[in-house]
């Protein structure tokens, strides 16, 4: 891909902030979509013509566009019109599914045309408008025939779609949004915006923008993807049943892109197949190592490496469970990427080992932004490569570039000029492959230096634009996964994104931030992570600050309990020279310290959960509804979540709360402090006293947990009379390449006995770990021993 198609000017895209980017794209709208006998011609398809029948769909035709429908062989249906197929594509893991050869496009009534498949029937009308039906009949999505306005001078087309759901529907999805994590009635807008800016509003960008939209209506669950990373809005209006009248009003979704392919996927079934489905198109999540589910500590400002021991010793002397310290930009040299401040940090491979052999690993921050001045071997390598989507004006490194015409120009021919706001940049084109390698090859230098994983900042520059803005930092992530796979001594690396889109799960996870500020930010921090784990990214987490301008240390302490609870767990002072855990006083040490050993106990937990997620795609953290996306109320609970099928947390979003409702699924559950059963579905109270959030165990459940002694005991959770329960556990095999066997639990009555049986091929036996069963009244349970440890 030409990088000269790659970038828009500054003022265009968010350089002037998120509301003038917005205004923008509404200006553009506004031009081109006033006349349609002007400079710029409107379009729509027109009616069906012919129809060329294909392998799982077809080719239908219509006076003014083509459009055509593939449903794969996993169930998910293809639709492209213009021409458009699934390939190439940024968010597809590989090529595209087989078609369904049992699929086969015919005609429909009223001049229309369908496609009949297992899961799932795709009906066409003469005009355009794609229906997509239940097997039984009944209305998931209606898509409207689309609508282009194609500039005169041949320049990328606008477009915009219109979808009707049904009327009970609600909108999940769109990547991380800090108003979900349920998408009210509003514009949305679908581009990657500036880091710290993820709380501002449904108007706002979010870090991690996807056109994935997951609609939840009594008919179905259904995910809708518009495979398309141009900047973009969509509008969202809930529908409303006519309580017995018979005029619902449907739910609406409409689409305007400023470019790009008018193409998408569709596919139907329950959550769990949805998700299964989807990363069967966009590849399975990429596996954390073991330790990245334990506590992070990021580390930012000027400090040395006396600074970093003295940080991982404060926490070893409070008591406080720590597995990884992140370095920020403070630890290089201001002059060159990749290379580390000697001054500060002489030794740093040999601090590297010494943490390691306490158990704490270190994780680098790499930031995208190369500054363009003599000097930097990255930058000198990148000039003489021609790598670069821009650079700045500036003495020798523009009259070089100049010479070498290096720089990205824009329609007209001109240089792009944009600055970084700390130093003139330039960044590498991480769309073409030639320049992803090379720069790939750069984090070696950072497992040299003792890091096991990276953490992305600013990798979503705001002067890369056209599609490339949006998934700028997806390329980035896949040159860091590529480039430590196999340098950080056979572990698997971590990486992790600011920024991303479709199909980021492929290479890491994503850390949110902190958001907005004060209880607010608590909230969506919450949505971030539920809306990320619908699109396909199971590891995320926000930031928990300690301290902040408010000084709050109950909203520190909700925070942290609530971060225990999510897959990534990252602490940072609020400034630089700010507060530690450790130094926030005797009983907020406390509450910390029960947090992050409640964290540290739940480590085989997570570390199943992320296995499970690689396997079927399900997120680590669910919503209410996951199981029961038929229950109404379920739906509209957005402050309670499922972790795994086990667990049942009930963060406090809101300060002086030491009691909360909370809504239970059906079913049996216990308060996990308490053992008191529930039975579901209810709304019950709970006591939220600060030094706990109210958390509920599903009964039959088994949740593997961390022992005294580091192994992993099977916690048991007794089911119901005259029922049953169990569930997998994965142990973490350690291995890059190693997949660990499944291990799948059983639970019975037998009698007043609770009995826990391994089920295998060769029939049900004793587990080889230690069994503790809970829920057996107010003893707090009891451990069972295996037979050679009895």
């Amino acid at each position: 891909m030409n990088g000269r198609d790659l970038v828009r000017s500054w003022w265009s895209v968010g350089g002037a902030g998120a509301a003038r980017g917005l205004r923008t794209v509404r200006a553009a709208w506004r031009r081109r979509g006033t006349d349609a006998t002007g400079p710029v011609r409107a379009r729509v398809p027109g009616t069906v013509r012919e129809v060329e029948p294909g392998p799982g769909g077809g080719v239908i035709r219509f006076g003014r566009s083509e459009l055509r429908i593939l449903v794969a062989v996993n169930g998910a249906v293809f639709w492209g019109w213009d021409g458009a197929g699934p390939e190439p594509s940024y968010a597809l893991a590989g090529a595209c599914p087989e078609p369904d050869p049992r699929a086969a496009l015919e005609p429909d009534t009223d001049g229309g045309w369908r496609v009949v498949a297992e899961r799932v029937t795709v009906a066409v009308s003469r005009h355009g408008a794609l229906e997509v039906l239940t097997p039984g009949g009944v209305m998931l999505r209606r898509d409207l025939p689309p609508r282009w306005w194609e500039p005169g001078d041949g320049g990328p087309a606008c477009w915009m779609q219109r979808a009707e759901v049904p009327a009970d529907a609600r909108f999940f999805g769109l990547g991380g949004r800090a108003e979900g994590p349920r998408l009210r009635d509003g514009t949305h807008r679908l581009g990657n915006g500036v880091a710290g800016r993820a709380a501002e509003g449904a108007g706002s960008p979010a870090p991690v923008s996807m056109p994935v939209q997951l609609v939840v209506a009594d008919a179905g669950t259904h995910l809708s993807f518009v495979d398309n990373p141009w900047d973009g809005t969509v509008t969202l209006r809930e529908g409303a049943e006519g309580a017995g009248s018979g005029h619902d009003r449907a739910g609406t979704s409409e689409l305007r892109m400023a470019g790009g392919p008018v193409r998408g996927w569709v596919v139907a079934g329950t959550p769990a197949r949805v998700l299964l489905t989807w990363a069967s198109l966009t590849g399975a999540p990429a596996l954390p190592p073991a330790w990245a589910f334990g506590h992070h500590h990021v580390r930012e400002g000027a400090g040395g490496e006396d600074d970093v021991r003295r940080v991982v010793a404060g926490h070893r002397e409070g008591g406080l469970p720590l597995e990884a310290v992140h370095l920020g930009c403070g630890h290089l040299d201001g002059r060159r990427a990749f290379t580390v401040d000697q001054d500060r940090f002489p030794k740093l491979p040999v601090l590297a080992d010494e943490l390691r052999r306490e158990g704490v690993r270190l994780v680098s921050v790499v930031t995208p932004a190369v500054r363009a001045a003599p000097g930097g071997a990255v930058y000198e390598e990148g000039t003489r490569r021609d790598a670069f989507v821009r650079a700045a004006p500036g003495g020798a490194v523009y009259e070089e570039g100049t010479r070498r015409d290096a720089f990205v120009r824009d329609g007209s021919g001109e240089v792009v000029r944009a600055a970084d706001r700390r130093r003139e940049a330039v960044f590498p084109d991480l769309t073409d492959a030639r320049v992803r390698t090379w720069w790939g090859g750069w984090y070696a230098e950072r497992a040299e230096q003792g890091f096991t994983g990276v953490w992305h900042t600013l990798d979503s520059p705001a002067p890369v634009g056209g599609e490339a803005h949006n998934v700028y930092a997806l390329c980035l992530a896949r040159a860091a996964s590529e480039g430590l796979r196999g340098a950080v001594g056979g572990e698997r690396p971590l990486v992790l994104s600011r920024s991303g889109w479709a199909g980021l799960q492929r290479y890491g996870g994503v850390w949110s931030g902190e958001g907005a500020a004060g209880w607010p930010g608590l909230r969506a921090s919450l949505a971030l992570v539920l809306g990320l784990g619908l699109c396909g990214v199971p590891f995320s987490g926000p930031d928990v600050v300690v301290g902040g301008k408010d000084g709050s240390s109950e909203l520190y302490v909700r925070g942290l309990q609530l971060g225990a609870y999510l897959p990534l767990l990252r602490t940072v002072a609020a400034t630089a020279a700010g507060d530690r855990p450790w130094e926030c006083g005797a009983r907020v040490s406390e509450h910390a310290r029960a947090a992050l050993g409640e964290r540290r106990r739940l480590l085989p937990y997570f570390v199943t959960l992320a296995h499970l997620a690689r396997r079927t795609g399900a997120p680590c953290v669910r919503p209410l509804w996951w199981a029961a996306p038929e229950e109404r109320a379920l739906r509209d609970c957005e402050d309670v979540f499922l972790l795994g099928d086990a667990l049942l947390v009930a963060p406090v979003l809101e300060p002086g709360v030491e009691r909360r409702e909370v809504r239970l699924p059906r079913g049996r559950w216990y308060d996990t402090a308490t053992e008191r059963v529930y039975e579901g579905p209810a709304k019950v109270p709970a006591d939220a006293p600060l030094e706990r959030i109210p958390v509920f165990a599903r009964a039959g459940a088994v949740v593997p947990v961390r022992g005294e002694d580091g192994g992993t005991v099977l916690e048991v959770w007794a089911p119901a009379p005259g029922r049953s329960g169990g569930g997998p556990v994965v142990p973490d095999g350690g291995d890059e390449g190693a997949e660990p066997e499944v291990e799948r639990y059983s639970v019975t009555w037998s009698g007043p006995r609770v009995v826990v049986r391994r089920e295998g091929e060769d029939g049900a036996r004793e587990p080889s770990r230690p069994v503790r069963v809970r829920g057996l009244g107010r003893s707090g349970g009891r451990t069972q021993r295996p037979p050679d440890q009895r």
